[in-house]
Formats: C-alpha cells, sequence, structure tokens
C-alpha cells in the first residue's frame, strides 16, 4: 500500500495519533464551536474550545482504530437522518453479497450525504463501510483532509495542471480502487465529476477508461475488469435538495456570464447545508452488477445511466417541478402520476414546492425546476418500451 500514501485512507495503526493531533488543532475546535454553537462563538469562543476538546476527548478515549471511529460517528449520522428527513429507504440491498467488495458506482447530488445514505444501508445490514471517493478540492484545510482519510476516504486529484501529473495521478487511482476490491475492500466513487447540479445525470466515460486505466497493459479486456470490479449502479434520490436555492442560483450565473467564481470556503458551506438541510422522503436504489458484455467505455455509460435513471425513486417534487416547468416552457405533462401518492396530500406538497420555488430569485427559477424535473425526463426516456 506504500504507492498510494499520499491518496488512501488511514490506516488502524494511524487513527489513535492523528486523533490525537486534531484534538489540539486550534482551526477544528474553532469550526466545531461555530457550528455547534454560531450565536456564541465569538463572546464565548475561548471557552467553548477547550469544552469542546474535553467532550471530543471523552468520546475518542476508547477508539483506537477506524471501526471503532465509526461506532463513534453512527449516532451522529442517525440523529441528522432522524432529524432532516421524513425517511430514509434502501432498495437492493438483499441482492448484494454480505462477503464480497463493489465497486459503487453513484449518482452526485450531495458532497457529504450521498456517500453517507449507502453506507448507513450497509451498516445496517452488517456489511462493512465503503473506501469512499472524494475531491481535492474539498480538502482545502489540513484537519478536513484529516477528518476525511480517518472515515476511510480516499483522495482524488483534480487540481493539477499538467497532462502528465494527471495521467500519473489516474493511473495511481486506478491501481488504487482496483487494489480495494481485489482485496474486498467496496468502494464508492461518483459517476461524474462534482455534483449534477442540474440533476442530469450522465455517467462520464472518462471515469470508465480510468477504471480500466491500470488494468489495460495486463492483457485483460475492458468486459472483463467491469466484471471482476462488481460494479454495482447506485440511483440516490432526495425529495428535496438542501442545496437546491443554491445550485440554481449558480446555474443561473453560469448561463449568463459564462463562469461562477465561488466564494472561499463555498463548498464546506455546501457541506455544513447538505448535511443540516431538510431532505424528506430519501431512496437509495442498488442496480444489478455489470457483467463483461461491453466493448467500450461509451457502452458502459450507458448501461450506468439507464440504472440510475430508470430506477430513480422519482418523488412527488419531481413531478411537481416538471408540471410547472411544461407550463412555462411547453411540453408534455406525465399523466397520471398523482396516483402513485394516494396517501399523501398533494396540495399541502405543491404549496410546500411553490415555497421553495418562490424563495429563489426569479431569474434562477426555471434552473430550480430543471433541478427537480431532469430526473423526470431522463427516467421516461430510458423505460423499456
Amino acid at each position: 500500500m506504500e504507492q498510494f500514501d499520499d491518496i488512501r485512507p488511514y490506516s488502524d495503526q494511524e487513527v489513535r495519533p492523528i486523533l490525537d493531533r486534531l484534538l489540539q488543532d486550534q482551526q477544528l475546535l474553532s469550526a466545531l464551536v461555530h457550528f455547534s454553537y454560531p450565536s456564541l462563538a465569538m463572546s464565548l469562543g475561548g471557552f467553548l474550545r477547550p469544552l469542546t476538546r474535553f467532550l471530543l476527548q471523552c468520546k475518542l478515549s476508547g477508539v483506537s482504530d477506524v471501526r471503532g471511529l465509526q461506532h463513534v460517528i453512527a449516532p451522529y449520522i442517525e440523529r441528522v437522518i432522524k432529524k432532516t428527513t421524513s425517511d430514509v429507504t434502501w432498495t437492493g440491498l438483499d441482492a448484494l453479497e454480505s462477503d464480497k467488495a463493489y465497486l459503487f458506482l453513484s449518482n452526485h447530488r450531495d458532497i457529504v450525504m450521498d456517500s453517507a445514505f449507502v453506507n448507513y444501508g450497509l451498516y445496517g445490514r452488517g456489511m462493512d463501510t465503503m473506501r469512499v471517493a472524494i475531491g481535492d478540492n474539498l480538502l482545502g484545510r489540513p484537519y478536513v483532509s484529516d477528518l476525511m482519510r480517518l472515515n476511510k476516504s480516499f483522495i482524488v486529484k483534480r487540481s493539477l495542471v499538467s497532462l502528465r501529473q494527471k495521467l500519473a495521478a489516474y493511473q495511481k487511482l486506478s491501481a488504487f480502487i482496483n487494489h480495494s476490491i481485489e482485496t474486498n475492500h467496496s468502494v464508492w466513487i461518483a459517476h461524474r465529476e462534482g455534483r449534477a447540479k442540474d440533476g442530469n445525470d450522465r455517467t462520464d466515460s472518462a471515469i470508465i477508461k480510468m477504471l480500466y486505466m491500470s488494468q489495460k497493459g495486463k492483457g485483460h479486456s475492458l468486459g472483463e475488469v467491469m466484471e471482476r470490479l462488481r460494479i454495482v449502479p447506485v440511483s440516490i434520490a432526495y425529495e428535496y435538495d438542501p442545496c437546491d436555492q443554491r445550485k440554481a442560483n449558480e446555474l443561473q450565473l453560469r448561463s449568463d456570464h459564462g463562469n461562477y467564481d465561488k466564494a472561499e470556503d463555498e463548498d464546506l458551506k455546501s457541506i455544513a447545508t447538505g448535511i443540516e438541510g431538510w431532505k424528506g422522503h430519501v431512496h437509495v436504489v442498488f442496480g444489478q452488477p455489470l457483467g463483461t458484455e461491453f466493448d467500450s467505455a461509451v457502452d458502459v455509460a450507458r448501461e450506468v445511466d439507464k440504472q440510475i435513471h430508470t430506477l430513480y425513486h422519482l418523488h412527488s417534487s419531481n413531478y411537481i417541478a416538471h408540471d410547472l416547468l411544461c407550463e412555462r416552457q411547453g411540453g408534455h405533462k406525465i399523466t397520471g402520476w398523482e396516483q402513485q401518492f394516494s396517501g399523501d396530500d398533494l396540495d399541502e406538497k405543491r404549496n410546500t414546492f411553490r415555497d421553495r420555488l418562490n424563495a429563489c430569485s426569479q431569474a434562477s427559477q426555471d434552473w430550480f425546476l430543471k433541478i427537480y424535473s431532469n430526473p423526470v425526463i431522463n427516467h421516461y426516456r430510458d423505460l423499456p418500451d
């Protein structure tokens, strides 16, 4: 594993020393104080930082490995789920074999919670949690990198400039992912770089090429590698996206000006909003593992898209958005969808959705509607005739 030292998650032997170091990190302690006591952080920070460190020391005193740390984290995830969702459900977990590792290739809505919901489903079934890919653009502060790597995250180097550096980084990433599956460690990676902020889930064939890159010279066909990786497409659907207004605003600015300059720590703010914000019903579907019947990366990407789109759990919010967008821009509404939600108060759902829509600027409202309606368009387009 030494060849992967700069990107791999931390090992069990590294957990305790890194935790002890983090407990002395003033930047981390200040961030936790601001997160936990926003109204008191400025006036009582000098008191709250040592108090926060003491409480963390008590919680983490018996932790000496990754599994122990995840047992400490699990109740927090449970509280987040209870506070920010009406329900979380999973489909397809029963088809997974608990003694095998899988490469979960997932659509991407939220920086942290996508993989957290998948991991929590595995954890609840008694399966090992995954190694999770995270871009180095999110690791601007050293304590963030340490926290992520303690929790089984590995680093995808996106900030490299030269083509030679990028190719070397992708080769190493490919080798690490293949090595993880070979040594029975499941992996989660998004099916494209960055979140699908417009709700239009499309697998980037470059991701498939990366997965194959380190194996191509070993005489294995693309199909053989895809099957050996046990790739399972995963479709994650939020009833409400906590970052929907933020995403709609960014999409509108990109459309109007051709670019968008992120504010300092914007990704960290999106992480906090994604964790704390209301999500309603969240449903996670695990698809069918890919076989050997693929001749190109494009073919693999199409199959992943097909599974993600057709398995996507459409909420009433998706249909309501699609209806509203059709009213604004023209198009054919989906008829009869209301029958799927006979137990819900759809008038209340419509009012809730309109309130969220009206909180957006007028200029970004069409983008807001596309975030929720694109899954409807993709789902019905890819359904078998």
